[in-house]
C-alpha cells in the first residue's frame, strides 16, 4: 500500500486516489482503464493465501456474535484502554487528534471496521469487513507517510510510525486480548472456537497490511508474541494519561432512545469499572484514574453473564437465537455511539496527516 501511496502522488492526486477506492470498492476489473499499479497491488491479495480457511472465519464470525456486549467490553475496555500502557504506540494516536479529539466518533469508527469485518461473509473480495479493512490500511500508509515527513516526528525514539509492530500488537488485541478478556468474565471457550478467532482476525491482518511471518496459528503462539510486543515498549506517559481519560469519557457523549442521561452515566461507571477489573488498582493508577475502591457495579453485572452466555451457547437449539441477540445488542452500542452521524469510517480532515488536499 505505501508503493500504492506514492504512486499516487506522483500526478493526478485525486483521480488516482478516487480509482483506488473504486478498485477497493468494486474490484479492480470495474475500474475503467484500470492502472497497472493498481492491478498489481490487487494481485496481492486476490487470490487468498491457501492457508485461509473460509469456513473456520465463518465459525469466528459466529462465536463473536454469540459473545455479544462482553466482547465490546473487552476489545474497549481491556485491550484498547489497557494499550494505552504502552506509551510508544500512543505518539502516532496523539499527533493524529485520533482519540483525544472527537473521541466518541473516532471509537464508533474503530467499531464500525470491527462489525464489517464480523459480518457474515464481510472478509470475502468486496464484502464490508474487506473494503473496510483496505480503506483502513490506505489511511494507515497516509498517516505513515505524513507522521514520516513531519520535523517532531523522532524516528530515533519512534522508529516507524504504525509500524509492523503497532499493527501486530492491534491484532493480537482483536483476537489474544479478547479470547483472555472473555476468560476472564467467565466465558468458556472450546478450543475451536478459540482457533476460529485467531483464523478470522490472522486474515483480516493479513488484508491490513501484516506481514506473513508475524500471524499466529494459536492462542498460545499469539500469546507469546503479544509479550514479545510489550516488550518493545516504554511505561506509561503523560499522553497515556490524556488518551486513557478520554477514552473513559467517551460513555457521556452516546446517545440513547430513553433516559439518555440516566444511561449516558450508567455505561460510564460499567466502562470505568471493567477497565479496572481487567487492569488492576495498579494499572488504572499509571494511567492517572484515583482509586475508586472495588468496583462493585461491574461485578454485580458480571456475576450472571458466564450463565446466561452459557445456557445460550450450549443448550440445544438455543445458540442460533444467542447469535442473533448478540449482534443486535452490538449494533445497538455502535448505534450509541455514532449518535445521529453517518455510520462511516474515518475521513481525514485538513489537520490529519492522512488528508488528501486535491485542490477541491
Amino acid at each position: 500500500m505505501d508503493g500504492l501511496v506514492n504512486w499516487m502522488f506522483e500526478a493526478d492526486t485525486g483521480k488516482r486516489k478516487a480509482q483506488i477506492q473504486q478498485a477497493i470498492q468494486c474490484g479492480p476489473d470495474r475500474v475503467k482503464d484500470c492502472p497497472q499499479e493498481i492491478q498489481v497491488f490487487f494481485k496481492t491479495l486476490q487470490p487468498a493465501p491457501t492457508w485461509i480457511d473460509f469456513d473456520l472465519i465463518e465459525e469466528g464470525i459466529r462465536f463473536t456474535h454469540s459473545s455479544g456486549l462482553a466482547a465490546g467490553y473487552v476489545l474497549r475496555d481491556l485491550a484498547l484502554m489497557g494499550g494505552y500502557l504502552l506509551s510508544g504506540f500512543n505518539q502516532s494516536l496523539i499527533m493524529t487528534g485520533a482519540l483525544n479529539k472527537g473521541t466518541s466518533r473516532r471509537i464508533a469508527e474503530t467499531g464500525k471496521w470491527w462489525i464489517d469485518c464480523t459480518e457474515p461473509h464481510g472478509l470475502r473480495p468486496q464484502g464490508p469487513g474487506y473494503q473496510s479493512t483496505l480503506n483502513v490500511r490506505l489511511v494507515h500508509s497516509l498517516v505513515r507517510r505524513g507522521l514520516n515527513k513531519r520535523a517532531d516526528w523522532d524516528h530515533s525514539h519512534w522508529a516507524l510510525p504504525l509500524s509492523q509492530i503497532d499493527m501486530v500488537a492491534t491484532y493480537l488485541g482483536f483476537s489474544v486480548v479478547m479470547l483472555v478478556g472473555l476468560r476472564k468474565l467467565g466465558f468458556p471457550i472450546l478450543p475451536r472456537e478459540s482457533t476460529a478467532v485467531i483464523h478470522l482476525w490472522s486474515y483480516a491482518c493479513w488484508l491490513m497490511g501484516v506481514e506473513e511471518q508475524w500471524l499466529v496459528k494459536s492462542e498460545a503462539e499469539g500469546f507469546v508474541l503479544l509479550n514479545h510486543t510489550y516488550m518493545t515498549q516504554s511505561k506509561p506517559d503523560e499522553n497515556s494519561k490524556e488518551l486513557a481519560e478520554a477514552l473513559s469519557k467517551e460513555p457521556l457523549e452516546r446517545t440513547y432512545p430513553r433516559f439518555e442521561r440516566a444511561q449516558r452515566k450508567l455505561s460510564y461507571h460499567l466502562h470505568l469499572g471493567m477497565s479496572r477489573y481487567f487492569l488492576g488498582r495498579e494499572k488504572m493508577q499509571q494511567l492517572g484514574f484515583k482509586d475508586q475502591g472495588i468496583p462493585w457495579l461491574t461485578l454485580a453485572s458480571n456475576v450472571p453473564r458466564p450463565a446466561i452466555y452459557c445456557a445460550g451457547h450450549f443448550l440445544p437449539g438455543m445458540r442460533p437465537h444467542q447469535q442473533r441477540r448478540g449482534r443486535k445488542a452490538q449494533l445497538a452500542m455502535l448505534t450509541a455511539m455514532f449518535g445521529d452521524e453517518d455510520h462511516g469510517l474515518i475521513a481525514p480532515d485538513r489537520n490529519h496527516p492522512a488528508h488528501i488536499d486535491t485542490g477541491n
